[in-house]
């Protein structure tokens, strides 16, 4: 699903026009963003858990040349699925 596919099934869903329901969702991801960026966990109950972790630095290789490369640490975003969420795909 894409992104303008989110954003009819919203509009859809909750009767609302494109237009608010393109502002619904990227007011909610926005949100989701800046907690992310600030560290903040965000768990919306029954879907999942969004939060960071951070990487430390490692060795990998130039899949091109083969080439020993060093990897900076980093901080990147993680994503824990709920059980409700869980439960629905299986």
């Amino acid at each position: 699903m894409t992104k303008s596919e989110l954003i009819d099934k919203t509009a859809s869903g909750a009767g609302l026009n494109k237009t608010d329901a393109s502002k619904a969702v990227e007011a909610a991801l926005n949100a989701i963003k800046s907690s992310l960026k600030k560290g903040l966990k965000v768990t919306l109950v029954g879907f999942g858990t969004f939060s960071t972790v951070k990487r430390k630095a490692r060795k990998g290789r130039n899949p091109r040349t083969g080439q020993a490369i060093n990897i900076p640490a980093s901080k990147v975003p993680k994503f824990t699925a709920g059980k409700d969420l869980k439960d629905a795909v299986r």
